[in-house]
This record gives structure tokens, C-alpha cells and sequence, in this order.
């Protein structure tokens, strides 16, 4: 065993030593067990080449990617800050051209705004919108940027011939018979490397447990995990090589969110076995799948207008605005609860509630405002409102004899900002005559 390890050192070794103008390397790191091993043995070999080479031969870049999907287990978020940071560390106290980044959704594309924001149907097999802007969209930009930059990557993944029978598939698909590298089947300029792929399960936990992290962690931590959660695969790849590649298994450690899986069998484990305070979020998770279908939480048509209901009369639109505020109070409950337990805690941000509040008003509904919710759960304000309080309490003054002229004026002014938020100011015109027809000509 410990020659094939030795073996996969050198081939490290050597494709790094390879005259290709230093193409800088992308290593996706879910700190999983296939991805640990990753970093371990690549840290190994550059540890070997500077013995055998000296500092002058470590002139390539490597990037250590982690993708943090704002919605992540929180075990997992709380063990993935703790190894990351470890690894920063010890790769500048080694000297090592390791850097570590960590990519997320765009703030329009993560999972609050897209279902309580915009309405979403939460994701099931059949309208899956969330591997694609939570995990890929992310973690590719960050590659096309290093091609941009570069002009070439090469990203080494984790994946496993033995790992399954899909798996083996894809990486015998794409390899080219003697060579390390295969092209990227979905990003041009970009290559992949899997130095583990030839490793069995039992290697890949001989080396977590017989060697020693070289960037200091200890990696009973991550054997625990998996213990505890019931989860012999956990790792969701953090960087996807094909289409039909899934992002996560029936038992797969991923989203707390998750409702693609019919019930997440690892935060149950986790809960049985000593992690109770979880409990509420596995509730939640369970009741948005149980208010998916529900034809009163959806609207008879899609976000473009086009009639979504089916022979039986069944809504199958977006959510409604009423579902999503209850949605979102729950939440902000369950936030508010969580963190008595887990102060550091947060299940949204006050950036993600903005953008909320940005996509409400788009849609036409400007009460109840995200403050009004977030006051009456938290009970204290929330710093979100669009006008300054001498601004509000002059126009107050003005609109005195004509109250509604105050709050048509306070939704055109959260229209504009709303705008400047996102720097994107297409549609404001649109947004803004449907306010004023709206206002002109109320709905009876």
C-alpha cells in the first residue's frame, strides 16, 4: 500500500515538474475524504521537491477552491472554516504556493433569494435549479478567471474508478490512453487531473488515519463526521466534470436544505447521535417539502406570465408572495431560536434580505416590507429602509393631506435603490410604470 502511495507522489511530482509553463493547478477541496487525500499527497510532493530541487523549483500556483453554497450543513460549514484556516496557515508558515479560496453564488442566484425572493419552487429531481447556481456557476467562474488570467488550469478532482460504476464511466470517457491530463468536457483551456484514481476506499482511509496531516489537522475530526452521519460517500464533488455527474447521493453530506433526497438520512444520523439542536432545521427542511405541491402556495402562472396549471386545476406557478412571507418568518424564527444555541449562526443574511425585498418589490408587493417581518421576530429594526428618517419625515410633512402620495413616492424610490444595489439597472423603467399604473389604476 504504502508504495502505490509512494508511487502517486511521484507521478505528482512529475506532472508538476512538467515544462508547460507553470499552468497554475485548481484543487477542488469539499474537505471530504477523497479531497483531503488529494491535498495531503500533492502537499507531500511539494514538500519532496523542495528537498530534491529547492524553493526555485515550487514556481507553480496552486489554488485550493473551496465552494461554500451559503446553505451548507452546519457541522460541516463549522469543520470546513477550521480546516481551511489550517491550511492558510501552515501554507505560509511552509512557504508553499498554496493559496486558498472560497467561491460562492452570486447574491441573485443563492438559495433565499431564489425561493423567497423570486418564488421558486424549492429544487426536486424534476427542476433541479440548484446544483447549477449554487455549486457550478461559482467554482467555474473562478476557473474561466484563472484561464482568463493564465491562459490555461489544470484542476485536479478527487473521483475514484472504484468510487462508482458512473464515476468510472465518466473518467475512462474522457482520458486519453498515456497521458495524465484529460480536457475538460465543459470549460475550454482547462484540464483534469486525478492522481487518486486508481485508489481503493481502504487506501484512501489508510492515508487519513496513518499519515499525518501535513498542514497540522487532525484527522479523527473528519473520521468522527463520517461516523456520526452514517455517511460512507459524504464528499459532494466541489468541482463538476460532467453534466451527469450528480452533485450528492441519497446519504451524501450536502445542503441542509436539501430536497431533492427524499429525507437526509445523514442530518438525521447526526441528530441521533448527539447533535439534537439540529432538529428544527431538519424540521424546516422537512416542511418545504411538504409545502412544495400544495396548489394555494403557487400562483397559476410562471415568472414570465406563462400559464402553468395542470389538468386538474393544480397551480404549478412560482410561489406565492403570502407562502414566502410565511416562509420567511419561519425562518427568521428559526434563525432567531438557532443562534440562542449557536450565537455565531447565521441562516440568511442581512445582504440576502435586501435582495429579498429587492426581488418583492419587482414582483409588485411592497407590503409587508422584510423589515416589518424581521422586526416583529426579532423585535428591534432592521437598518433596510430606502430613505434616510429626516428624508422619510419631510416627505411625511409634504404627502400630509394625501398619505398614499407617501407611500407611492417611498415604493419608487425603493424601486430605484433596490437598482443600485444590484449595479444593474435594467427593467427599473419597466418596474416603475407598473407602479404607477398600479397606483393610478388599483386592482378591484
Amino acid at each position: 500500500m504504502l508504495k502505490r502511495i509512494d508511487y502517486i507522489i511521484d507521478d505528482i511530482k512529475e506532472q508538476y515538474l512538467e515544462n508547460d509553463n507553470n499552468i497554475p493547478w485548481i484543487i477542488g477541496f469539499s474537505g471530504g475524504k477523497d479531497s483531503t487525500v488529494v491535498l495531503t499527497l500533492v502537499w507531500k510532493a511539494l514538500l519532496s521537491i523542495r528537498k530534491e530541487f529547492g524553493d526555485a523549483a515550487l514556481a507553480r500556483q496552486i489554488y485550493v477552491v473551496n465552494n461554500d453554497t451559503l446553505v451548507e450543513n452546519p457541522i460541516i460549514t463549522d469543520y470546513i472554516v477550521e480546516v481551511l484556516d489550517c491550511i492558510r496557515t501552515a501554507a505560509s508558515e511552509q512557504k508553499l504556493p498554496i493559496t486558498v479560496q472560497t467561491t460562492v453564488p452570486k447574491l441573485e442566484d443563492s438559495f433565499w433569494i431564489s425561493f423567497l425572493g423570486k418564488g421558486y419552487p424549492v429544487p426536486n429531481n424534476t427542476f433541479r435549479w440548484c446544483t447549477d447556481r449554487l455549486k457550478i456557476k461559482p467554482t467555474t467562474q473562478f476557473i474561466l478567471d484563472k484561464v482568463d488570467t493564465m491562459g490555461e488550469a489544470i484542476v485536479l478532482i478527487g473521483t475514484r474508478l472504484t468510487e462508482s460504476a458512473t464515476r468510472a464511466k465518466s473518467i475512462r470517457r474522457h482520458e486519453i490512453k498515456g497521458k495524465r491530463l484529460t480536457k475538460h468536457p465543459l470549460n475550454p483551456n482547462t484540464y483534469t487531473y486525478s492522481p487518486i484514481k486508481d485508489l481503493y476506499l481502504e487506501e484512501v482511509w489508510y492515508i487519513l488515519r496513518e499519515i499525518p496531516s501535513p498542514w497540522g489537522y487532525d484527522n479523527q475530526k473528519i473520521t468522527q463526521i463520517y461516523v456520526n452521519a452514517n455517511a460512507d460517500d459524504y464528499e459532494c464533488p466541489t468541482v463538476i466534470t460532467d453534466k451527469t455527474q450528480p452533485s450528492c447521493g441519497q446519504s451524501r453530506f450536502g445542503c441542509w436544505v436539501c430536497t431533492v433526497v427524499k429525507e437526509d438520512k445523514s442530518m438525521k444520523a447526526l441528530i441521533n447521535n448527539g447533535n439534537e439542536w439540529m432538529s428544527p432545521l431538519l424540521k424546516f427542511r422537512d416542511e418545504m417539502v411538504e409545502g412544495r405541491n400544495i396548489s394555494e402556495n403557487r400562483y397559476a402562472t410562471r415568472r414570465n406570465g406563462q400559464l402553468a396549471v395542470d389538468a386538474d386545476g393544480h397551480n404549478l406557478g412560482n410561489y406565492t408572495f403570502e407562502y414566502r412571507c410565511i416562509m420567511l418568518r419561519k425562518l427568521l424564527e428559526l434563525q432567531r431560536n438557532m443562534q440562542r444555541v449557536k450565537p455565531h449562526m447565521e441562516l440568511i443574511s442581512n445582504q440576502e434580505l435586501v435582495a429579498i425585498q429587492i426581488n418583492w418589490y419587482r414582483d409588485g408587493c411592497f407590503s409587508p416590507k422584510v423589515t416589518d417581518i424581521y422586526n416583529e421576530v426579532y423585535q428591534r429594526n432592521m437598518p433596510l429602509e430606502n430613505m434616510q428618517y429626516q428624508e422619510r419625515l419631510i416627505l411625511e410633512r409634504v404627502c400630509a393631506e394625501h398619505p398614499e402620495d407617501y407611500q407611492l413616492i417611498n415604493d419608487l424610490v425603493s424601486l430605484q435603490r433596490s437598482k443600485t444595489i444590484l449595479m444593474n439597472n435594467n427593467g427599473l423603467q419597466g418596474d416603475i410604470e407598473k407602479r404607477l399604473d398600479n397606483y393610478l389604476n388599483p386592482r378591484q
